[in-house]
């Protein structure tokens, strides 16, 4: 039913045809109108719009959505420790890309009344102390991002050639140039019906938003990047030529503040990829939760992702050592604990998000290579250490077999405890067939 009404036009027809019961109606309807009694529209069913300005977009929901995009940034790449840039070593920074003016909130987002785009976070956060130059660079589209529009055009090349040339102009005059690139909710968005398309080919960059970093980089400043995007991308010429990436998605109304915040120190970056990024779209499919297979890799390409699940780094450093298993056995039904102590090696304060995967080593049916099974997110000054524990039990060994029956088989389990997908340490735990006297 999104958004054309393919079935429940026709329910009509089917009641009075005899072929659905009225009563199957009337529960639906039932649902619909519990819903609204409980919210209160019977009673009152206008908005106040002065109640409305009170309790909507508050203060405490600003610092909420500000606090869920700090904490939501992903460091992806940070060569040579450009990033955290320094106030005081820098005079003019040029803001170019696509995604730097304007609030990117995707598809199905209401209007949040407020919302600070990456340009304006920029500019909040270091008022007169710099000169803040901006420049489009290229369009990814040529109208403005709609979700809802059935048309899309990409950006007109030739006119996007001029627009490159413009910020290559303003580069050249700054110390600093960020690039804020990525896709909109034009090109990021759900296909729903013949004339309203949304699934793409090639997971490149469109729009010639390569050739933009390109020109830029070729002014020989440094270049920091900035994504802002519904989907992953196939990003791997970019992560060849530039020193420092930033993962955002969509960060919400208070986007532009959090990358600000991030860009200049006042927030170390402690987020996590949810996704594998691939190096090439030919690459796929490439999760981290695979089933075994005989594939070994590609002639021209590894099979590992250029970015894997569960990634993400931080202007500090952290160790993870001292992992154990207790107790080392348990049956179908006990649990075991799994501590890993954790320790900021950096001269920073930072989060790092401890993540536990399990693999079944052997199952009477194909199972994934590893699976996430819990992570915690730890605060840790320089020099600090915790100890972090996960429960492992039923719910993290327990998979669907053949009988399509939820159970724990005795075996050997990994336990893999790291900081992403691809880096762990491994202990194991054996489950064995209870025994009875």
């Amino acid at each position: 039913e999104l958004p054309d009404i393919a079935a429940y036009a026709k329910l009509a027809e089917l009641v009075k045809d005899g072929r659905l019961s009225e009563s199957v109606l009337d529960r639906a309807v039932a649902r619909v109108l519990r819903a609204k009694f409980l919210a209160g529209l019977f009673e009152d069913p206008y908005v106040d719009p002065d109640r409305a300005q009170r309790v909507s977009n508050t203060p405490e929901h600003q610092a909420v959505a500000l606090e869920a995009a700090r904490r939501a940034i992903v460091l992806l790449k940070n060569e040579g420790a450009l990033l955290p840039l320094d106030l005081a070593k820098q005079k003019t920074i040029a803001v170019i890309g696509p995604n730097a003016k304007g609030v990117r909130l995707g598809g199905y987002s209401s209007e949040p009344g407020r919302g600070v785009d990456i340009l304006d976070g920029i500019k909040q956060k270091v008022g007169s102390r710099l000169r803040v130059l901006y420049a489009e660079g290229v369009r990814i589209t040529e109208e403005p991002p709609n979700w809802t529009a059935d048309k899309v055009v990409f950006g007109d090349p030739v006119k996007n050639g001029q627009r490159i040339a413009e910020a290559v102009t303003l580069a050249r005059q700054a110390d600093v140039a960020v690039v804020v690139i990525g896709t909109n909710e034009s090109t990021s968005r759900e296909a729903w019906a013949d004339n309203h398309l949304g699934d793409v080919a090639d997971l490149e960059l469109s729009s010639q938003q390569n050739e933009l970093v390109d020109a830029v980089r070729g002014t020989g400043k440094p270049v920091v990047v900035v994504l802002i995007n519904g989907r992953p991308l196939a990003l791997s010429h970019v992560a060849q030529t530039v020193p420092a990436i930033l993962e955002g998605f969509y960060l919400g109304q208070e986007g532009g503040t959090a990358v600000a915040d991030v860009l200049f120190g006042d927030v170390s970056p402690g987020g996590k990829l949810p996704i594998s990024f691939p190096r090439a779209t030919g690459q796929l499919p490439v999760y981290y939760d695979r089933k075994p297979t005989s594939f070994r890799s590609y002639l021209d390409l590894t099979r590992e992702p250029l970015f894997p699940f569960g990634h993400g780094l931080s202007y500090t450093t952290f160790r993870l050592d001292n992992l154990k298993v207790t107790p080392e056995r348990i049956g179908p039904a006990g649990e075991a604990t799994v501590t890993v102590d954790v320790t900021n090696t950096g001269a920073r304060a930072g989060d790092e998000v401890v993540q536990l995967y399990v693999r079944d080593r052997v199952a009477s049916v194909t199972r994934p290579v590893k699976e996430l099974r819990g992570f915690e997110r730890v605060g840790l000054a320089p020099g600090e250490r915790k100890t972090v524990t996960f429960k492992v039990g039923p719910a993290a060994l327990r998979f669907t077999n053949e009988r399509m029956e939820r159970v724990v088989e005795p075996g050997l389990f990994d336990l893999m405890v790291g900081t992403s997908s691809k880096t762990a340490a491994t202990a194991p735990l054996e489950v064995v067939e209870r025994r009875t006297p």
